[in-house]
């Protein structure tokens, strides 16, 4: 960028720091995490390190890397292509799988002897993670849950489920890469069938909204404010 900005993206982080020249400058680490080779080359090439991963993120990667010195294989509960999960299974040995749904779980090809210790990405829904678990424990597995969704992300699906359910319509607002706001999604159309997803207030079309009455709204953990009072100013000024 004009500011001297390089931007690495998951898939080829661990290969662009090893290409930069020692103190080459300052490094950011993203929230969703990164793996250990990119500390590890970080470190190496002397790079003074920002590290803003999320604490939550963090916890997992050390439970991962504990149950895998017990011997157990783990297994992660999330979006395969998410760069949190991709962080978390940097972390983990290389028979560490990861699954989304009842199909992927059964797919998996683990003997029903292998202990599994099961993590979840932060942003999962919370009552899917619930249900694949219990099917883990229904196939036999001696398994270790830990239970990693941030309390954040418990709370705030959980208050969009309660006002779902008692509204009319329902709006989400987020980014379209945003995985907790598709969980949003997914919450709030399964009480709510009229259940909208706009990314900015100019994605909204108060015409949809005409025929309710009473409307909700929840986002996204990183939508910006403004956005989500932009959106709040054309509601109350419609209806």
């Amino acid at each position: 960028t004009e500011k001297g900005v390089v931007v690495f993206e998951d898939a080829d982080a661990a290969a662009k720091v090893s290409a930069l020249p020692e103190d080459a400058g300052t490094i950011i680490l993203r929230s969703h995490g990164v793996g250990p080779e990119v500390y590890r080359l970080c470190e190496e090439k002397k790079l003074r390190i920002v590290d803003t991963a999320c604490p939550f993120v963090n916890k997992i990667h050390k439970i991962v890397e504990a149950e895998n010195r017990k011997g157990r294989r783990v297994l992660i509960v999330g979006d395969p292509k998410h760069p949190e999960v991709q962080g978390i299974r940097a972390w983990g040995r290389g028979d560490t799988e990861v699954i989304q749904s009842e199909e992927e779980l059964l797919a998996l090809d683990i003997p029903k002897d292998t202990a599994l210790s099961v993590v979840s990405q932060t942003t999962f829904q919370l009552a899917k993670f619930k249900m694949l678990v219990d099917k883990i424990r229904e196939l036999g597995y001696d398994i270790a849950c830990f239970n990693t969704i941030c309390n954040a992300t418990q709370e705030r699906q959980a208050e969009a489920k309660k006002i779902a359910s008692e509204v009319d319509a329902m709006i989400v607002i987020g980014g379209e890469n945003s995985s907790n706001t598709r969980k949003l999604v997914e919450i709030c159309s399964a009480v709510c069938p009229n259940t909208f997803y706009v990314r900015t207030a100019r994605e909204l079309d108060p015409e949809l909204l005409a025929p309710f009455q009473r409307i909700g709204i929840t986002a996204g953990a990183s939508t910006p404010k403004h956005i989500i009072e932009e959106v709040q100013a054309i509601v109350r000024a419609e209806f």
